[in-house]
C-alpha cells in the first residue's frame, strides 16, 4: 500500500522529491509548486504522511492529525507510537513533523485502510483552486502570487463504523478567518458510504503572505494549475 512512494531504511522511512511529487500529482491531484522536485522550499505532502500513518498503524474511528513541521526530501523519518498511544513522526534528531491522537476501534484491513486513505487524499488535494479560490475571492485577499504558501496545519475525523463501507467525502462548509498577513481556512466535510452518513471531519490550512485579491493574477495562477495538470496527465498516459 503506497509502497512506491517511500523507501524503508531500517526503522526510518525516506521519501525522495520525485516520489513525493508523484504522489501529490498522481494520487492527490495536488499541483502546489511546493511539491515540485526542483522547488526551493520543497516539502513532502502532508497527505502522504497521513496515508503512511494509516498504512502502518491502521484506521481508528477517531483520529486527530497535527502537522508541526514540513518534511524535506530524503529526510529519514521514523513513525512511532508512544506509551499513551499517541503516534509521532520524527527525524533522527528528534524533530517532530506530525502528531496523531486516536481513539476507538481500529481496523488494519488493507482494503478498508487504502480506500479511506485514497478517498481522503483525493478530497484533500482539491485545496486549490476548488476550495480556497472562492474563499479568498469572497474575503478580498490572496496569497502572494510569486510565493504562494498554503500550509497544512491539522485535520481530524470521527467515524461511526469501520467495516463494510466504501467511503466518499463531501465538503459541507468552508470558512476563512483573516489575521493580518495570514488566514486560517477551515474545511468541514461529511463521510458517506452508499448514500449513508458514516462520519464527519474537518481540515485546517494556513495561508501566508496575504495581499489584496487580484482577479487577473488569480486567473493566471489557476490557468497554470490546469496547465500543469494537463501536462502531467499527458505524460502519464
Amino acid at each position: 500500500m503506497f509502497k512506491d512512494f517511500y523507501a524503508q531504511r531500517g526503522e526510518y522511512v525516506v521519501i525522495s522529491a520525485e516520489q513525493a511529487s508523484r504522489f501529490a500529482k498522481g494520487v492527490a491531484g495536488d499541483y502546489n509548486p511546493i511539491h515540485n522536485p526542483d522547488a526551493r522550499r520543497f516539502c513532502v505532502p502532508g497527505d502522504l504522511l497521513f496515508a503512511l500513518v494509516l498504512t502502518k498503524f491502521g484506521l481508528s474511528r477517531q483520529m486527530e492529525f497535527r502537522f508541526t513541521n514540513m518534511v524535506g526530501a530524503d529526510t529519514p523519518i521514523k513513525f512511532s507510537e508512544a506509551d499513551n498511544g499517541t503516534l509521532h513522526v520524527c527525524d533522527e534528531s528528534g524533530k517532530g513533523y506530525l502528531q496523531v491522537v486516536r481513539s476507538g476501534d481500529i481496523t488494519h484491513d488493507p482494503a478498508v485502510v487504502e480506500a479511506f486513505a485514497r478517498c481522503y487524499v483525493a478530497f484533500s488535494g482539491k485545496n486549490f483552486p476548488h476550495y480556497l479560490k472562492p474563499l479568498m475571492e469572497q474575503h478580498g485577499v490572496m496569497f502572494n502570487p510569486k510565493r504562494p504558501l498554503v500550509i497544512y496545519d491539522s485535520m481530524g475525523f470521527s467515524l461511526e463504523r469501520l467495516d463494510g463501507f466504501s467511503p466518499g467525502l463531501t465538503l459541507n462548509h468552508s470558512s476563512l478567518e483573516v489575521h493580518g498577513k495570514r488566514a486560517d481556512a477551515r474545511l468541514e466535510f461529511s463521510i458517506e458510504s452508499a448514500g449513508e452518513a458514516v462520519g464527519v471531519g474537518s481540515k485546517k490550512l494556513v495561508v501566508s503572505g496575504l495581499c489584496n485579491y487580484d482577479a487577473d493574477e488569480m486567473a493566471a495562477i489557476v490557468e497554470e494549475f490546469y496547465r500543469l495538470k494537463a501536462a502531467y496527465e499527458t505524460a502519464s498516459a
